[in-house]
């Protein structure tokens, strides 16, 4: 069993050109470790196709417009693997898809379940959320298929709840992404507890609020745009963004 530090390490601030460096080194590790995040991808890519079945089949595809502003909530908890990738490069350590596996397996021990519940709890929350806005507004429509009633969404009543639904889906996403951005690579990293972990994370995004706020943009919005193509982005955009976001960490870390 691999012995870990104990503590919070000195993080430096983060800058934009940490985040190009991580952008650029997060390639090279999709490029010469691509199985594990192309598996990942592979399992996203088959949920969001069963969701998209799911909810057209029942004829109710407003579920799928929570799923796919949802998922931006989830992701971190998708990318754990390709930030243990990315760890054992950066160790010059060669990774497999069954050394992620066992590494991530033996996890279940520490701390980094309890902040993937949370991530998780989270998600239903939003839908929850997402749904009870939905009927606050367009309930009494006589709409329960987006596919064939979009129109709906132009009226006042659909303005007005895109509005608050996207404003409030912002803020919740906003804070879930605060808790982990750093809080997740840093627990896979060092012996911490969860709170701490959550909490320095929080911090520094409060501490550096253009930087860290414009990551999240952008992850945001290569995410939707990778979904759009019926979830196919996904392959690449995924594990690309999982390496990523480890080196804005590891960058932080060994500045």
């Amino acid at each position: 069993m691999e012995t870990r530090a104990h503590g919070v390490p000195e993080l430096s601030p983060p800058t934009v050109a940490l985040l190009r460096r991580a952008l650029v080194l997060g390639w090279r590790d999709f490029a010469a470790a691509p199985a594990f995040g192309i598996l990942v991808a592979v399992l996203c890519l088959i949920a969001g196709w069963g969701m998209t079945a799911l909810t057209v089949w029942a004829g109710h595809t407003f579920w799928l417009v929570l799923g796919v502003f949802g998922f931006p909530l989830a992701a971190p908890f998708a990318a754990l693997g390709t930030y243990e990738v990315s760890r054992l490069r950066g160790m010059g350590e060669r990774p497999s898809v069954g050394r992620v596996l066992r590494v991530l397996w033996a996890e279940r021990g520490r701390q980094l379940p309890f902040l993937s519940a949370l991530m998780m709890v989270a998600l239903l929350f939003w839908f929850f959320l997402g749904h009870m806005i939905f009927a606050l507004f367009l309930g009494l429509k006589p709409m329960t298929n987006i596919m064939s009633s979009a129109d709906v969404f132009l009226s006042v009543d659909g303005l007005m709840m895109l509005g608050l639904g996207s404003a409030v889906g912002a803020g919740f996403g906003l804070l879930l992404y605060a808790m982990c951005v750093i809080g997740l690579p840093l627990l896979l990293d060092r012996e911490v507890d969860y709170v701490t972990a959550m909490l320095r994370s929080i911090s520094i995004v409060i501490a550096n609020p253009v930087v860290m706020i414009g990551w999240a943009a952008m992850i945001a919005v290569l995410l939707f745009l990778a979904m759009l193509p019926a979830f196919l982005g996904l392959l690449v955009v995924l594990p690309w963004l999982g390496h990523a976001s480890w080196h804005v960490y590891a960058g932080m870390r060994d500045s």
